[in-house]
């Protein structure tokens, strides 16, 4: 049995980042391609709420998209006011004698470039990875076929995150966590291995739970991690646990769900209990790192949400009851915010 205590001799991160970043460039191509963003944007300097108005686009999409152009530095934010940088005015705008543009290939083709454009206009999630015969990745995950293939890639990428987080936290005080969305497993599961005396058990909804229980047995942890089978949106969280997991959970889906889910937490745990939000974060003042930046095109583009910063989900935690949030690492860009109930 794979010993899930144990750690690679060599550092995949940049391999992480290839897939990560794989919807960056064509969310800059969707820009400046299909909306002549900077162009726009060099004449009418303005809030996020502004330019969505200007250009009749969701907000959700063009925080996503203006937090990237902000990292790679084609962007400038002055507290709520973003402008065209100096790169991006001599580069990106029509005009200039420098401009790039017809570089750049057409939108059509690029079809995740073309549905990135159809999410910042319509504010919903394309299908999943583009393909014409899926769909969205909520929609997709109710066929078990479908969760099977999309549980092993985020099963092979805890196997390398959970164990480095798991070494950075000390969930000694607790005896029974409830990974909630918990996937294959593999957090709960690690969690278990790295504390003898923590009991976990995975809430998914059907049919992931069927191949949730197989991830488990096949590792050999069914005797210490069990499986609820309910709906995190449509059932109340159970008692009786005393730390929280969200792992790469409340980055799918919007504002609103990520507070009423948090709210639903604070009032199944007592106090003195623990939570858990790991994730890609952004640094609280949006400016980046890149890679997360990036990272949350990839998820804007199949899910109802996006990455979000540290200010912003400690402001949520707070809201919901929660104190002492702490930020712990884990890998590739990936940390966790702990905090007490």
């Amino acid at each position: 049995m794979f010993d899930l205590t144990s750690a690679p001799s060599t550092d995949p991160s940049i391999l992480y980042r290839s897939r990560d970043e794989l919807y960056a460039t064509d969310m800059l191509i969707a820009a400046l391609k299909g909306l002549d963003f900077f162009t726009w944007l060099n004449e009418h300097s303005g809030s996020l709420a502004s330019i969505s108005a200007g250009l009749g686009l969701h907000a959700r999409p063009v925080d996503v998209m203006t937090t990237l152009f902000v990292s790679m530095g084609l962007l400038e934010r002055d507290g709520e006011l973003l402008q065209t940088s100096g790169v991006a005015r001599e580069h990106l705008v029509t005009g200039s004698p420098w401009y790039l543009g017809p570089y750049f290939p057409r939108l059509t083709d690029r079809p995740i470039a073309e549905d990135l454009l159809r999410v910042l206009q319509t504010g919903q999630p394309a299908n999943f990875a583009s393909r014409k015969d899926e769909s969205d990745w909520h929609r997709a995950m109710e066929t078990e076929a479908f969760a099977e293939e999309f549980l092993a890639a985020m099963d092979c990428r805890g196997l390398f995150t959970a164990q480095a987080l798991a070494k950075n936290l000390d969930l000694t005080p607790h005896r029974r966590l409830l990974d909630i969305g918990g996937g294959s497993g593999i957090y709960a599961c690690s969690f278990a291995a790295h504390f003898a005396h923590l009991r976990a058990s995975v809430l998914e909804k059907s049919p992931v739970d069927r191949v949730t229980r197989r991830s488990i047995e096949r590792r050999g942890f069914s005797d210490r991690v069990d499986v609820i089978a309910a709906d995190m949106f449509a059932d109340d969280l159970p008692n009786g646990y005393d730390v929280h997991l969200y792992s790469n959970v409340l980055h799918d889906w919007d504002e609103d769900i990520v507070r009423r889910l948090l709210d639903a937490s604070a009032a199944a745990l007592d106090p003195g209990s623990a939570i858990i939000i790991h994730d890609a974060f952004l640094n609280a003042d949006k400016t980046g790192p890149l890679e997360m930046a990036a990272y949350s095109v990839l998820l804007m583009h199949v899910t109802q949400g996006r990455c979000y910063s540290t200010a912003e989900m400690g402001t949520w935690l707070r809201e919901a009851g929660f104190s002492d949030a702490t930020l712990v690492p884990s890998a590739v860009g990936r940390s966790a915010l702990l905090a007490r109930r």
